[in-house]
């Protein structure tokens, strides 16, 4: 019974409470110019390790760049301005090939 209410208790999909503080949350971290799955730590948790370990050595070396970019940001007291945010984000997907989010499909 505990289980399965802890289970409902921080499922995004299902708690509103837990959706609410999900979108603050990455609301934070865009200020930064990271993503939400960017709080993912590989050291923690060996699963994640195995996934990044799969994902193409782009993907994880623009993830890298979005964590070092962070700690720069934040280091300073500053955040990234938001033009930049989305230009970024932008040139981002292009460098690496990918489809702006609007014209991605599920494979």
């Amino acid at each position: 019974m505990l289980s399965r209410f802890s289970a409902w208790f921080v499922n995004p999909r299902r708690n509103p409470l837990a959706r609410l503080h999900r979108n603050a949350v990455a609301a934070r971290l865009r200020k930064y110019g990271l993503r939400y799955d960017d709080l993912y730590d590989p050291y923690h948790d060996l699963d994640i390790k195995e996934a990044l370990a799969r994902l193409p050595r782009e993907v994880v070396d623009a993830r890298n760049q979005r964590l070092k970019r962070a700690m720069d940001l934040s280091m300073k007291h500053q955040y990234l301005p938001d033009d930049v945010q989305v230009k970024k984000e932008k040139a981002e997907r292009e460098a690496l090939g990918a489809l702006p989010l609007y014209q991605r499909t599920i494979p």
